[in-house]
């Protein structure tokens, strides 16, 4: 009975509503957040890194549409760097696609996806933590605030005018004095069994959850520096500048290459004949002239 009556006391009061109202509010701000993560792993956690490229508008379209990690996506989406490629058209005039980089496949980010995909900004940043971390703090400072004022006050109703008054003064202000002694204990004691159930909670709903998100981030999206993939881009339009210039070099000698095979395979062959026949009708026109006893004057001329 004496420590319901002590329990009735209004700082007691207060310093335990404020703890009940603490606990039940951090735990539904930790409940609500851990219930969003979970949400994004079960979504996450069907995707692989191989399959990026042909589902990436679905993660897009849910992440966009998603309120509790829309902002983050958006952020973290100008990072990515997708495997492009161009097509190229071959010598029987059809197409073939090739990278335009060697080194980035799939999808990659040019930053860390724990810069984005942090405690801060999908876990802290969702409620008032400053306040859930603040309350201990509140609770410890309950204790000597109404510690003090109960002292403040039982001195004031020390009464020394008569022997009578003086004695169940003195009663009073012990008992005052045991109360005021008795807040800092429940203070004290609140603001530490709030500390472990909040610890608690927030490793087992928002930690682990965070980690495991992080973790399939990780494993998702390759991290690839800005200068890196610069520099693939760089070697590789020097490859092709290199590869055009040798062959713009190579095109007079094939060009003369291929006129020496042409006239050899199509014009001497002609020409040939030509000798052939002129030769033929020489060798006819000597012999009609011998017959007829003729000189022949292309002879006489050569």
């Amino acid at each position: 009975m004496d420590f319901l009556k002590y329990l009735a006391d209004l700082p007691i009061l207060i310093v335990i509503c404020v703890f009940i109202l603490s606990t039940i509010y951090c735990y539904t701000k930790y409940y609500q957040t851990g219930k969003n993560l979970q949400t994004l792993i079960g979504f996450m956690q069907h995707f692989k890194r191989n399959d990026l490229n042909f589902r990436f508008k679905e993660i897009d379209s849910w992440m966009t549409q998603n309120p509790y990690v829309s902002a983050i996506w958006t952020e973290f989406k100008n990072t990515l760097v997708f495997s492009e490629s161009v097509a190229l058209k071959t010598e029987g005039k059809d197409y073939k696609y090739q990278d335009i980089s060697s080194t980035v496949q799939n999808v990659q980010t040019t930053s860390d996806p724990l810069y984005y995909f942090n405690e801060e900004s999908l876990v802290t940043s969702k409620f008032n933590f400053k306040m859930i971390q603040t309350i201990p703090t509140i609770l410890t400072g309950f204790g000597p605030l109404f510690t003090f004022l109960n002292i403040a006050i039982a001195f004031g109703k020390i009464d020394f005018s008569t022997q009578e008054k003086t004695i169940a003064s003195v009663s009073n202000f012990m008992t005052s004095m045991q109360t005021a002694a008795l807040v800092s204990v429940v203070a004290v004691g609140s603001s530490l069994i709030y500390l472990l159930i909040e610890r608690s909670l927030y490793n087992k709903m928002c930690k682990a959850p965070l980690v495991h998100i992080q973790e399939i981030m990780g494993n998702l999206f390759a991290t690839i520096s800005a200068e890196k993939f610069l520099y693939e881009l760089l070697r590789e339009s020097k490859l092709q500048n290199n590869s055009s210039a040798n062959m713009i070099t190579e095109i007079p000698n094939q060009f003369k290459a291929q006129f020496n095979a042409a006239m050899a395979t199509n014009l001497v062959p002609y020409l040939e004949n030509l000798i052939f026949g002129l030769n033929q009708m020489n060798k006819q026109l000597k012999e009609s002239l011998k017959d007829r006893k003729a000189t022949d004057v292309v002879d006489e001329l050569f």
